[in-house]
């Protein structure tokens, strides 16, 4: 008796010793696939979300980028509530922007460039008027110095606008 006693509570502890190394090596995968300054990630599902703008740059990015939003930032576009609520977040999705083959006149996505991802949190992100920022390319984050420029640019440049570049596509 106390011998199966003994080998349940060895299991036991093996169990809760491979879940702690679960826990922990998820936290480090977690904590890799973050925004270096801000702790953003690439939200599960932003694929299936609506689309709230569409943009062009020009070089010397020569990109086709589109603008995903959370459905909290879909109902703010839509009622035209500025400061965004929290919760907030949205998803910008760039390619190099390439003339079609078939079509001389069009442009179609070429290779994917970045991800970028903006998330509204009053409290967490108050230094930076609410929001927290994170660039992402091939699914990891870029580094450290390329986030310090993403608030400076957006307060420049739409403040009034809480921040935000995109305007809702009719």
């Amino acid at each position: 008796m106390m011998r199966s006693l003994y080998l349940l509570l060895s299991a036991a502890a093996g169990v809760s010793a491979a879940l702690a190394m679960m826990v922990v090596a998820e936290s480090k995968a977690s904590a890799e696939a973050a925004s270096p300054i801000y702790g953003v990630t690439i939200p599960e599902g932003y694929r299936q979300w609506e689309l709230i703008g569409v943009a062009q740059e020009a070089e010397p990015l020569n990109e086709l980028r589109a603008v995903l939003g959370n459905a909290t930032a879909i109902k703010a576009y839509r009622e035209g509530t500025l400061p965004f609520p929290d919760g907030t977040v949205l998803a910008k999705l760039a390619w190099k922007h390439v003339q079609s083959p078939e079509f001389e006149p069009a442009s179609v996505p070429g290779a994917a460039t970045t991800i970028q991802i903006m998330v509204k949190d009053s409290k967490k992100y108050a230094a930076t008027g609410g929001w927290g920022f994170g660039r992402f390319v091939d699914g990891k984050p870029v580094d450290e110095a390329q986030h310090q420029t993403c608030f400076a640019c957006h307060e420049a440049r739409v403040k009034g606008h809480d921040y935000v570049f995109t305007r809702f596509a009719p």
